[in-house]
């Protein structure tokens, strides 16, 4: 969950930045009677890396709006008390600042973490995951989602988002100036055309080159299970897996929204595996029982 909303956030943030600069006549002033390879390139890393980060400091309330996340400020039952002290405890233990920790509204079995650094993040777990789920197998959620922060995980997604921008920024341009001049004929900068194939470019550009943060989201999921594994045990992180196993073969209790999240009912192949946010469960079972720990 904290990927596609860093992703998302993050492609809203270049959009937005992208209009506003053309706009302001930005794009044609780089431009001018022809493209400066050495300025666009730069102007591509600021802005690419300048969108990375500001997603990765809006994260968390992002990830609060969209998930309608309760913060709990100070816990009124029992299971809320547990739910702190339990991730104050682990926090403890990876050697990270105490996160926030919020409950979300949803019936599936799902958890995230996010947070610009380790000692300011947010720990969420859903309502369904409370209700299913025994606390040694909560537990183990919470060292996973504990571990990504400590792992610092986000930090480092935001450093490859950033170099992904850049690439995004530079090619879309690149490719719009080539229709631009190749197709349209336009030799006065830049007219329509450009405008119009450069935000279309960045689009789809923007859209594949996520592939990338997929690929490392899909290996610090096995990071993570190590990190769950050592702060609760690796029984307790194995039953985690199979449980959320055992949900996803369910087709009432694991509908299409969550298996967007990468947590599906079998192995994809191909491009869409390529598009998955998380291995497949039984892969991450299999790697958590022959890890050494």
């Amino acid at each position: 969950m904290r990927i596609l909303l860093f992703l998302a956030t993050n492609l809203a943030v270049i959009l937005v930045a992208s209009f506003t600069l053309r706009l302001l006549g930005v794009d044609s002033y780089l431009a001018g009677q022809g493209i400066d390879y050495g300025s666009l390139l730069a102007f591509a890393a600021v802005f690419g890396f300048a969108g990375a980060i500001i997603s990765l400091l809006i994260s968390k309330p992002m990830a609060k709006w969209s998930t309608k996340a309760q913060v709990i400020e100070s816990p009124r039952t029992p299971a809320e008390r547990w739910l702190v002290d339990t991730v104050a405890e682990l926090a403890k233990n990876a050697g990270i600042g105490m996160p926030e920790v919020a409950i979300f509204p949803a019936s599936q079995s799902n958890a995230f973490a996010t947070g610009w650094n380790k000692n300011d993040s947010l720990v969420a777990v859903s309502e369904g995951l409370l209700h299913r789920f025994n606390k040694d197998e909560i537990r183990a959620v919470l060292g996973h989602e504990i571990g990504h922060v400590a792992n610092g995980d986000m930090v480092t997604l935001t450093l490859i988002q950033g170099v992904v921008n850049t690439f995004v920024i530079f090619a879309s341009r690149v490719i719009g100036s080539f229709v631009d001049r190749v197709i349209f004929k336009n030799e006065n900068g830049h007219g329509l055309g450009f405008f119009v194939v450069s935000i279309v470019a960045e689009i789809v550009l923007g859209i594949l080159a996520s592939t990338i943060v997929f690929w490392f989201s899909r290996r610090r999921e096995f990071r993570a299970d190590i990190a769950g594994a050592q702060l609760a045990g690796r029984g307790a992180m194995i039953n985690a897996l199979a449980r959320l196993k055992q949900e996803s073969e369910v087709p009432d209790q694991m509908p299409d929204t969550l298996q967007a999240f990468g947590i599906n009912r079998g192995a994809r192949s191909g491009l869409a595996a390529m598009f998955m946010t998380h291995p497949p469960l039984e892969d991450r079972i299999a790697a958590l029982q022959n890890a050494k720990l």
